[in-house]
């Protein structure tokens, strides 16, 4: 049982709400920050979250280790303000925080705060001098660009040199982007003239930058402390300060209107979780997931840095107009810094559903293929009685169709899946089997349920494969492993698939004072929760490791740290019981011949040889931290990873999925008539979707296997 507030807690709580409320409103002078609230909140945290918690994780040392090293990472994780004498005296405080919040005595944040503030102050005076002295942008030195493998300086001198190494790493890059500017435009400014508008550049960016951090407050600190504590429970538990609307759907759903990116705040930094269809960012094809958002601009704008913002902040810089520009710098995986243009756009809604064609196979033969970006259902419309879509139905109506044509075989795609509706994932997953078990669930008090599939219709019953990779989270995860307990699939993809196995509610603190309260407060803010596990049908968890395909294919994403199992604090892979499922009795697969075929074909092709390659390649660049800042070293870096980039690009322009390496016939017709009759942009949308399919060497691949299955 877990621990639950006592009538000690009562007469404490009773005791620490006649001691806040004298000083609500005071915090060294500070009037704006009401300590007694804030009190509130950390009690209410330290007392009732580890109840509501799936974890059996108790308010003790152990978390407070946890909470404090995030807390550390969001105060100066890049070691860009603070010496280590300031992380010693800090460090203090590292088991200390159960017992702060249950005192209410929150010395680590007004410490943290302070220290900081004095740090900035010194560092904007040093960055100031440094720029007025001038940087002589020729000198041999490199910079360690992960901050996991930095100290922090030892003293002031030592930070202003890490300090001169950064500003000289950003006028070169400004440099950089201004030169490959200039190839798109008419007029050609000098040499000399781009390097000093660099320099006005970044000492502009800087000003602002620090600008910024000065308006930093008090409470923007207590807030992300308390995210710290939530977030040490595990990565999807968080406190949620109370803003408007907007900002809670941005920490709820990420989803940014105008270019269609989903965005989490991670160690100060702003990075991409995943692109929603048919977004401007999709239909881009430049920004990706684990991408870092470093800086933002306006079209011919100057960038803002938003290292260190606030999300809620950096999102009003990305938000905007329909139609309008913004230009992003961001970090790749790999290191390398891009300039991302992206003309922002509502999403097109089409793009977002259930979509399917035909596919030469091997024999001449006719499969089908679905992608299902994600899992989505209608509610409210449902709710109301209204026409309601939802991805059960489409991916039904999709079948039925592609059942008309004749197929041989069905690939289902759930690449880059994040997940949707829990009641869509075991309604879809019950279209390719009779009935029974499709996923376990397991909540904090530790009870279980089970939900099958009670429809005895098997919708599909031919040779199925599923394709996933790292970015297939949650809801896609269940349908994988379900399809692949039941031996009615073969999965393809990635290691493994992201691993997220885990749901969570919104609690909201306000309607959770305890009842012996002698004021009011403001707005509290609210706790979103872990509250449920997932588990398989064979009893593993789908979390942390995720779903392991049966043949694994090369990725150019193979060499990230990318999944559940990377992330701070997360939950552990564990089991249950397992459930009596009947397996699929229709043919047996052989995977151990599928896989062998599969590894032999993989050396052999060359598309999914090019991608090997440059993986190992994006993988060494990711592994040399320490960049060169001599300017021909950072331009053939550049210049490399943009190589890549356009190989790999062109690569898939030209790879068919049949022999001859022509398009598919369909694709051909549906091309000639396009042009024909000029049709609008939505059948122009389709050409050029059906065209990327006809070029995906992991679809081509999963029509190979598919014959392989059908053969003897």
């Amino acid at each position: 049982m877990k621990n639950r507030p006592s009538l000690l807690y009562g007469l404490f709580f009773f005791a620490f709400l006649l001691f806040s409320s004298l000083d609500a409103g005071l915090a060294n002078g500070v009037a704006t920050v009401d300590m007694g609230r804030n009190r509130m909140i950390g009690l209410m945290i330290g007392k009732q979250l580890p109840g509501m918690h799936f974890s059996d994780k108790g308010m003790d040392d152990s978390l407070s280790r946890a909470a404090f090293d995030l807390y550390l990472k969001q105060l100066d994780f890049q070691k860009r303000f603070l010496l280590q004498e300031d992380v010693d005296t800090l460090n203090r405080y590292a088991t200390l925080i159960d017992d702060e919040l249950l005192r209410g005595n929150m010395v680590l944040v007004q410490q943290g705060y302070e220290l900081l503030n004095i740090r900035v102050q010194q560092v904007e005076k040093m960055v100031a001098e440094i720029l007025a002295a001038g940087i002589d942008v020729n000198q041999p030195v490199s910079l360690e660009t992960d901050p996991l493998k930095l100290t922090y300086a030892a003293n002031l001198e030592e930070l202003r040199g890490y300090w001169r190494k950064m500003l000289q790493e950003q006028i070169i890059s400004r440099y950089l982007e201004s030169l490959a500017d200039q190839e798109k435009e008419k007029e050609k400014k000098d040499g000399s003239v781009l390097w000093k508008e660099a320099k006005e550049r970044v000492a502009k960016q800087n000003r602002e930058f620090f600008h910024r951090l000065h308006q930093e407050t008090v409470q923007d600190h207590y807030d992300r402390y308390f995210d710290a504590v939530a977030r040490a429970f595990d990565p999807h538990t968080d406190y949620l300060q109370p803003d408007n609307k907007e900002d809670f759907d941005i920490h709820m759903r990420g989803s940014l209107e105008g270019i269609g990116a989903v965005l989490r705040e991670e160690d100060g930094y702003i990075k991409v979780v995943s692109i929603i269809p048919g977004s401007a960012s999709a239909r881009s094809g430049e920004l990706e997931a684990e991408d870092t958002i470093l800086e933002v601009a306006q079209k011919n704008g100057d960038p803002v840095e938003i290292t260190d913002m606030r999300l809620r902040d950096a999102v009003r810089l990305i938000r905007g107009a329909k139609g309008t520009e913004v230009r992003l710098t961001v970090k790749k995986p790999d290191g390398v810094k891009a300039v991302i243009s992206l003309v922002r756009d509502v999403v097109q809604i089409e793009e977002t559903f259930v979509k399917s064609t035909t596919l030469d196979g091997l024999a001449g033969d006719k499969i089908g293929y679905i992608v299902i970006p994600s899992f989505y259902r209608d509610f409210e419309g449902t709710k109301n009685g209204s026409e309601a879509r939802n991805s059960t139905d489409d991916t039904r109506a999709a079948i039925e169709a592609l059942k008309k044509t004749g197929i041989k075989g069905l690939i289902l795609d759930l690449r880059n899946n994040g997940g949707g509706s829990l009641v869509d994932a075991v309604d879809t997953a019950g279209l390719f089997i009779k009935r029974g078990p499709v996923v376990q669930v397991k909540n904090s008090s530790g009870m279980q349920r089970i939900l099958s599939d009670d429809d005895s219709e098997m919708v599909y019953d031919g040779p199925l494969v599923v394709l996933v990779n790292q970015f297939s989270a949650s809801a896609s995860e269940i349908v994988a492993a379900a399809l692949q307990d039941y031996g009615r699939a073969v999965i393809i993809g990635g290691k493994h698939t992201h691993g997220k196995g885990t749901v969570q509610t919104l609690i909201n603190m306000n309607d959770n004072i305890p009842s012996l309260h002698l004021r009011s407060y403001d707005d509290l803010g609210a706790l979103k929760v872990t509250i449920q596990k997932f588990y398989r049908v064979d009893g593993g968890s789908t979390q942390y490791k995720g779903v392991e395909p049966d043949i694994e294919l090369p990725s150019l994403f193979q060499y990230l740290k990318s999944g559940e199992q990377y992330l701070d604090n997360s939950l552990p892979w564990d089991q249950v019981e397992p459930v009596s499922i009947t397996q699929y009795g229709g043919q047996k697969i052989d995977k151990a011949r599928l896989v062998a075929n599969s590894r032999q074909r993989v050396e052999s092709d060359p598309g999914l040889q090019v991608i090997a390659d440059e993986a190992k390649k994006a993988e060494d660049r990711s592994k040399d931290t320490v960049i060169s800042l001599q300017l021909a070293d950072m331009q053939k870096r550049r210049a490399e990873a943009d190589l890549a980039r356009k190989k790999i690009g062109t690569h898939y322009r030209k790879y068919r999925i049949d022999k001859d390496g022509e398009m598919a016939e369909e694709t051909k017709k549906e091309a000639r008539k396009g042009k024909k009759e000029n049709k609008e942009n939505k059948e122009d949308e389709r050409l050029k979707w059906l065209e990327e399919v006809k070029d995906d060497p992991y679809i081509g691949e999963a029509v190979r296997v598919l014959a392989d299955m059908t053969r003897p």
